[in-house]
């Protein structure tokens, strides 16, 4: 067993009372903050924390021996493709009827906070709209952008994933590779080609106040977060097609030992008065039409002022892996 994997369970055994959370949504401070929440709450949280491939990847790895009890913050791809795999029990939360559960799958997983990916860039470096990009698609083809914004080197993350989604699925063929056009390859590798990659363990707001790169990918709370810590203003881009939109979930772990304590950390977690708290502390906009009036108003209005891009995330879902690796062997590195 690798060596995180007996730290895990030996953690696991040791404290019979702690729960095991795996989740891509604790950083920027969000873990520690729900964990002092939780202890009023009479819960004892351990994070995993980790990309959301990631966190997919090791799920179905553990899925016989599982050392999770609960996860959340994935979106509704990772979701899918880890219930195909086995990995999650039903479970219905005491507030499904306040959420519309067609955001997640009305069983297993269920939703928590919608947030829009987008593209920013750095005002000082483009102080007017007409000077910054307005689409993904310029970074690439227009020169003046072309080698001034990030693109991640790992695909593992979330964020990454669902911009790399957002691209290629308006290039939907059904007779291309994977689902893909020759059109839509030749962007996707024009997009890494052409972009500065990422540096590990500088931010991208550190590259933009820096003037390394003007522009790259971020979450809507992440934005507002790194604006104040990095003092620098930023933009997104609202592209006529719209931007792909996250919905987080929470869902309880197939063949957990504390299942009927995760059972009610879930029921805390998702509820209103819990994401009314999580939505003013990170600016984002919850799921649950109990929270609204709880909730950080500029979140959700911040919110709904970017366009839904129309995507099929089962369409996604099915070949995000294909596409993965067809980057990773083809236009990385």
């Amino acid at each position: 067993m690798p060596v995180h994997l007996r730290w895990l369970s030996k953690l696991a055994r040791g404290c019979s009372d702690t729960l095991v959370i795996y989740s891509n949504s604790v950083s920027d401070g969000r873990g520690d903050w729900l964990k002092k929440e939780a202890e009023g709450a009479g819960f004892k949280l351990q994070f995993v924390d980790l990309g959301g491939g990631d966190i997919q990847n090791r799920l179905i790895a553990e899925k016989n021996n599982p050392i999770a009890d609960a996860v959340f913050g994935l979106n509704n791809v990772f979701f899918q493709k880890i219930k195909n795999e086995g990995v999650l029990d039903a479970y219905k939360p005491s507030w499904a009827a306040n959420v519309d559960a067609k955001l997640g799958d009305g069983s297993q997983f269920w939703p928590i906070v919608r947030e829009p990916i987008m593209l920013v860039y750095n005002t000082k470096a483009y102080p007017t709209p007409d000077k910054a990009p307005s689409d993904w698609t310029d970074l690439w083809t227009k020169p003046e952008f072309k080698g001034k914004y990030e693109v991640p080197t790992s695909l593992g993350g979330a964020t990454t994933q669902m911009v790399v989604s957002g691209i290629l699925a308006r290039y939907r063929d059904n007779a291309g590779k994977d689902g893909v056009s020759q059109e839509g390859w030749k962007n996707i590798e024009a997009f890494f080609k052409t972009g500065q990659p990422a540096v590990k363990g500088e931010d991208l707001y550190a590259r933009m106040k820096s003037g390394t790169v003007n522009a790259g990918q971020m979450w809507l709370a992440g934005k507002v977060q790194r604006e104040k810590q990095y003092g620098i203003k930023t933009e997104a881009v609202k592209p006529k097609i719209g931007v792909p939109f996250a919905v987080q979930h929470v869902a309880l772990v197939k063949g957990s030992k504390k299942a009927e304590q995760a059972k009610k950390f879930i029921d805390w977690f998702g509820g209103h008065e819990l994401q009314g708290k999580w939505s003013k502390q990170f600016f984002t906009a919850p799921t649950n039409t109990k929270a609204s009036s709880l909730a950080d108003a500029e979140a959700v209005k911040a919110t709904d002022a970017f366009t839904r891009q129309e995507i099929d995330w089962e369409f996604v879902a099915k070949n995000i892996d294909a596409w993965i690796e067809h980057i990773e062997l083809q236009y990385m590195g």
